[in-house]
């Protein structure tokens, strides 16, 4: 096959097996997004046949990715992120500690180094905002108290990882491993110089954003032209994606989340949100086939009680971890809130990121 068609022919099979395998999924009555990392597997370097470039796939994922997370934030404000933030701030916190710990530990226990077993417990501490968003999209919660906590504990993560990223070239070092070529040697300035990327990224994107963003978009609405305003939507949600990761260094998904974040806030979000939709479905599912392609079939037969351990840390541990949290949150602050963060008279349900699930 010519090298021209590569592309194509990854979309053409990943589409196809997506389209095959999630339909078998649904009819066992099993999520779609089971059949998509499926798919990936059957087009991945580990198994026989065809094999889709992994590079064009996770191109394809970040797009999957930045359109999934604006149009999340379409459906919230700012309200509804301070609305919550006394359960998702502390909650994100403890989750990522206990995570971290508990695959360390285990990493230790294998005859791992310690920064080797920091870094994989950082790993296992974050969920996958796409697996998460999908959950809670075929529960319809996504707008329910219950998603704008979990949301706003994504955003706690995402962060989080970001000063993760930062700390770990300076401490590589007395970490074990090896320093490297142009990584920060002070561990403060690093610190310092990512919250203060972060706080300018929302100070931009609430000061400014919060205000330009609406307003081109509000003139190309008043050209009447549908095809313009879907464009404009694009090129807004991407490209907000890409300015935050260049010139802030915050991740794409983060990005464009508040690109989402900022549109919500004016009269023209339902009809963003309806334009991006297609869009959004349509990469989302070559974000699953992506991740699908990075599975190795094989270490299920080399290392099944590793990989069965690390199940059960993400399932169990993380899951545990949060629970033990909200037992210590105080009654009014685990209740529901209304849309003006004020407390209702219903115990509120908390769902871990790992785990759409109610924990209580």
């Amino acid at each position: 096959m010519p090298h021209e068609t590569g592309v194509i022919a990854m979309i053409a099979v990943g589409f196809g097996l997506a389209f095959i395998l999630g339909l078998v999924a649904t009819r066992l009555r099993l999520p779609p997004l089971v059949g998509y990392l499926l798919a990936g597997v059957a087009i991945g370097p580990f198994t026989p046949g065809f094999v889709a470039d992994a590079d064009i796939a996770s191109q394809f994922a970040e797009i999957g990715v930045i359109l999934l997370m604006f149009g999340v934030g379409l459906h919230f404000s700012i309200r509804d992120l301070l609305a919550v933030r006394r359960i998702s701030l502390p909650g994100a916190v403890v989750q990522i500690a206990a995570a971290t710990a508990m695959g360390a530990g285990m990493a230790l226990w294998w005859g791992w180094s310690l920064g080797e077993g920091l870094v994989f417990g950082l790993s296992l501490s974050v969920a996958s905002t796409v697996v998460l968003l999908r959950a809670l999209e075929s529960l319809g919660v996504v707008a329910s108290v219950d998603g704008r906590i979990a949301v706003g504990w994504l955003i706690v993560e995402d962060l989080a990882m970001v000063l993760a990223l930062v700390l770990l070239p300076a401490l590589a070092v007395p970490l074990g491993g090896s320093a490297l070529d142009g990584a920060d040697a002070s561990l403060g300035a690093a610190v310092a110089a990512t919250l203060a990327k972060v706080v300018a990224f929302l100070a931009f994107m609430l000061i400014i954003g919060r205000r330009a963003v609406p307003w081109l978009l509000g003139r190309v609405a008043r050209t009447g032209s549908r095809e313009l305003f879907t464009l404009g939507v694009l090129a807004v949600s991407v490209g907000i994606a890409v300015g935050a990761a260049v010139l802030f260094d915050v991740s794409l998904a983060l990005g464009a989340f508040f690109a989402g974040v900022v549109i919500a806030e004016s009269d023209l979000n339902h009809r963003a949100a309806a334009d991006a939709l297609p869009f959004q479905d349509a990469f989302a599912v070559l974000f699953f086939v992506s991740v699908g392609m990075l599975f190795d079939p094989s270490i299920l037969i080399r290392a099944p009680l590793r990989v069965l351990a690390v199940l059960v840390i993400i399932l169990v541990g993380k899951s545990l971890g949060s629970v033990l949290h909200r037992a210590g949150v105080p009654l009014p602050a685990a209740q529901r809130v209304d849309r003006g963060g004020e407390p209702g008279p219903d115990r509120g349900v908390l769902l871990h990121p790992c785990n759409p699930r109610p924990l209580a």
